[in-house]
């Protein structure tokens, strides 16, 4: 099984750039369109929050209209530039959202158990796991406690060290490792929010954050960095299911580059 994970699209609509400067339509174009050209295609697409830059209706449709051509099917879950109901709105046929409350769900027909959950807090960029979804998870959790489970949020619970987006991350983390220590069946956790690939172990499982197709967020480790982005190659990150069972993450980048070129000569020779 191959998961594609693509997070913090921040579509305009009518042209617009993001942050006046980034094509994010065109840039989720390309990036469908990668995804859709692998020679080994992904099973599933989990789009993780911020799929629009101001959650606005007319966002939404430019949205659904790049997405709707991925080869595969794809999840969505909200993150903090989302609206909630223009969210609920865009994507009222995707019949795995519920109809209120939290938009939390778990997708059961792959041989990796999915879990979204919606970190979200209305007007806020910060996200929070407050004890009513921790609970919901927690007795999602305890239906299938043998079977491997992948969750997927927008707001990191944990610190990456680029100050500006620690300080609106997902509050209460540390309640939710505390309830992944307990349920070993969860082999990894992808988020978005922070716009680059960083990976760590966290709690006992692998925590990562997915690449954006769009825009980097600057790699600035300085507590008093300035916020910023820049404008790296785009990427989006495929998990694999190996044969021994790990969920492994790699990095995708969009685009044509210089390549594959061979190792070795016709003859089997390490070329030189």
């Amino acid at each position: 099984m191959i998961i594609a994970q693509i997070t913090d699209t921040h579509i305009k609509a009518n042209g617009r750039l993001a942050y006046r400067r980034v094509d994010s339509a065109a840039r989720l174009r390309d990036c469908i369109a990668h995804l859709n050209g692998l020679a080994q295609q992904p099973d599933v697409a989990l789009v993780t929050g911020d799929i629009c830059d101001f959650g606005k209706p007319e966002e939404y449709e430019v949205a659904r209209e790049i997405l709707d051509a991925l080869a595969m099917p794809y999840h969505v879950i909200p993150g903090n530039h989302d609206d909630c109901p223009a969210f609920r709105a865009a994507f009222q046929d995707h019949h795995y959202l519920p109809d209120d409350g939290f938009l939390h769900y778990v997708l059961e027909d792959y041989p990796v158990r999915l879990i979204g959950l919606d970190t979200t807090v209305h007007g806020k960029p910060y996200g929070e796991l407050c004890r009513e979804r921790l609970d919901w998870l927690g007795q999602r959790l305890d239906e299938q406690p043998d079977r491997l489970t992948l969750i997927f949020m927008h707001h990191p619970p944990f610190l990456t060290g680029i100050e500006h987006m620690d300080v609106q991350n997902c509050r209460n983390g540390q309640a939710l490792g505390a309830l992944i220590e307990r349920h070993p069946q969860v082999q990894r956790i992808i988020c978005g929010h922070v716009h680059r690939a960083i990976e760590l172990t966290w709690h006992g499982c692998t925590a990562s954050i997915g690449p954006s197709p769009s825009h980097s967020v600057a790699l600035d480790l300085d507590p008093a960095g300035d916020p910023a982005f820049v404008l790296e190659p785009p990427s989006c990150q495929l998990i694999h299911l190996s044969s021994e069972g790990y969920l492994v993450g790699h990095v995708s980048f969009v685009g044509r580059y210089d390549g594959p070129h061979p190792f070795f000569t016709s003859d089997g020779r390490l070329i030189d």
